[in-house]
């Protein structure tokens, strides 16, 4: 079972209706390519057709999560506790740099710029290490350059 917020839910059932709405359009795009004759060399066919099948694919990939998900409630969860949807006050225990990571159950793909924090899944080596971490607590993280400590400084 995952674990996602009420937030990822709603952009997973969005996705979903996006998709879902746009298959009559790769329909219709599949029966105006058909019209045009040979479908061995219909470049246009092939090309429906494979988006077709990675919208179904999608399709079905975001219905089992939602299906298989579980959204986590804020009343399930410890104010001093790090769970999914938590953004972390984290502190380098070498440089002394301070920086606020946000615990997500699947990266949204999307790179903010504006975002106050830094976008760590449950699955990654420091989201791993933050999951069900506590306030005051050293985390050790594995990355790939290396070991690093960090301090949990507070949940905002």
């Amino acid at each position: 079972m995952q674990f996602i917020t009420a937030d990822e839910k709603a952009q997973l059932e969005t996705k979903l209706a996006e998709l879902v709405a746009k298959r009559p359009e790769i329909t219709q795009r599949i029966a105006e390519a058909r019209a045009l004759g040979d479908l061995k060399e219909n470049a246009e066919y092939h090309a429906a057709r494979e988006d077709q099948g990675m919208n179904e694919a999608e399709i079905r990939r975001l219905e089992e999560r939602l299906r298989t998900a579980h959204v986590a409630s804020d009343d399930e969860m410890p104010d001093d506790m790090v769970f999914l949807g938590a953004v972390v006050k984290l502190k380098d225990t070498d440089s002394g740099d301070e920086e606020l990571y946000k615990l997500v159950g699947e990266s949204t793909g999307k790179f903010d710029l504006d975002a106050d924090w830094i976008e760590v899944t449950v699955g990654s080596p420091m989201g791993a290490s933050l999951m069900k971490a506590r306030i005051g607590e050293i985390v050790k993280v594995d990355l790939p350059r290396g070991t690093r400590r960090f301090e949990i400084v507070g949940i905002e």
